[in-house]
């Protein structure tokens, strides 16, 4: 049974960090593309990062490049995304989800076949 549990979020202020947490279980671990997307109310979901089921490669959106890391480590199962000088348009409830297409590195949520509860984050100014 697919379940991906995520942790980390919290309300923090405006420059500060957090890293968020993505705990994986059911089906091999590095056969799966993972990745980040975040939502706010009454707006679509929006791609933040993904990595390879091996960790070689990472894509982040515009929105975050440069201010974030996505990594993963295999002997813990779990998906950890660090987004540093978080800003109050980084407000979002922040999925960890799954793709077995692991030939690209996809932006589109409807690539993503598995979906953990989400975790709250949210910036004040």
């Amino acid at each position: 049974q697919v379940q991906l549990v995520e942790s980390g979020g919290g309300l923090v202020q405006a420059g500060d960090s957090l890293r968020l947490s993505c705990a994986a279980s059911g089906g091999t671990f590095t056969r799966y593309n993972m990745a980040w997307l975040r939502q706010t109310p009454g707006q679509e979901q929006e791609f933040v990062a993904a990595i390879k089921g091996t960790g070689a490669s990472t894509r982040y959106a515009d929105s975050v490049q440069g201010r974030s890391t996505l990594s993963r480590d295999s002997t813990k199962y779990t998906v950890y995304l660090q987004i540093n000088s978080l800003k109050p348009e980084d407000t979002a409830a922040y999925y960890c989800a799954r793709s077995p297409r692991t030939y690209y590195l996809s932006d589109k949520p409807s690539d993503y076949a598995d979906w953990g509860q989400g975790t709250q984050v949210t910036v004040s100014s």
